[in-house]
């Protein structure tokens, strides 16, 4: 059987459909989940979001009236009263409470956008996740936890310094910031959220399957083999976590945490060991 998530490790960045991924994400957690239940509930939104625009409607129109239908008509907002909720990242959840989080309220935005032609594209800011969408005069910004409310640079710039502790923000750092991010960074980024609200449950085994999850889209991301090692460590599987840190150490040998690391590693063989 294939597997969809070697499928994304080996997709062009363009190919990974946000809401497919998302999906997939989801069906971690509800392996008997009808996507296509939900794909078909994101194509009405999209079929009476067309009907109600005129064939000229401009950009501005068309991002204005996306927002009032998702955010005014439907009513999807920002669950303030338990952000780490793991619902908030898993999609179908996110559908059926019209509740979220920053990332996947955003990928909702985006999918809906896409389906009008807009190029919403998704930003990976300090804090809360936003989306962003080109125009003739510069970019538009968009936090879509507050209802798709758009930022002016001076907010942008404050909440900036506030997550990267900083003086100021200037021009140059603002523009790298608000850089679109790539499909799968996007993935990932909800991996990191959702694994994030497991481990402060220690719920090691879901934040496990999260990181297998990071490791699988990206193998090439150094840190997530030593984090999955270590979740591995939490959940007494020796064997695997000796091999994601003897992994971490081969490909970051000059790593700053590569003593501790390696005190881990033989840590866990002694521990493997003692199994025999």
């Amino acid at each position: 059987m294939n597997d969809p998530w070697l499928g994304l490790q080996h997709a062009v960045d363009h190919e990974i459909s946000l809401l497919s991924a998302a999906l997939l994400v989801a069906k971690d957690e509800y392996p008997t989940l009808a996507c296509s239940v939900y794909e078909r509930r994101i194509d009405e939104y999209a079929g009476r979001l067309s009907a109600a625009l005129p064939a000229d409607a401009s950009e501005t129109q068309r991002l204005s009236r996306l927002n009032a239908f998702l955010f005014e008509e439907l009513g999807f907002a920002g669950d303030e009263h338990d952000y780490f909720d793991p619902r908030n990242s898993y999609l179908n959840e996110v559908l059926d409470r019209r509740l979220g989080n920053p990332i996947s309220l955003a990928i909702v935005q985006i999918t809906l956008a896409q389906r009008l032609g807009l190029p919403l594209e998704g930003v990976s800011f300090p804090g809360h996740f936003l989306v962003r969408m080109p125009m003739d005069d510069g970019i538009v910004v968009l936090d879509p936890f507050h209802r798709g409310r758009p930022l002016d640079l001076p907010e942008l710039r404050r909440r900036a310094r506030s997550e990267l502790s900083a003086r100021d923000i200037d021009d140059q750092r603002l523009a790298h910031l608000l850089e679109p991010a790539s499909h799968r960074a996007i993935v990932a980024r909800m991996l990191r959220n959702l694994r994030l609200g497991y481990v402060e449950n220690e719920a090691w085994d879901k934040a496990l399957r999260c990181t297998d999850r990071l490791v699988t889209l990206d193998p090439f991301d150094i840190v997530e083999w030593r984090e999955r090692g270590n979740l591995y460590l939490k959940l007494g599987h020796h064997h695997a976590a000796r091999e994601d840190f003897k992994r971490y150490l081969a490909l970051a040998p000059q790593a700053e945490d590569a003593d501790k690391v390696m005190s881990q590693l033989i840590l866990c063989t002694t521990q493997a060991g003692r199994l025999h």
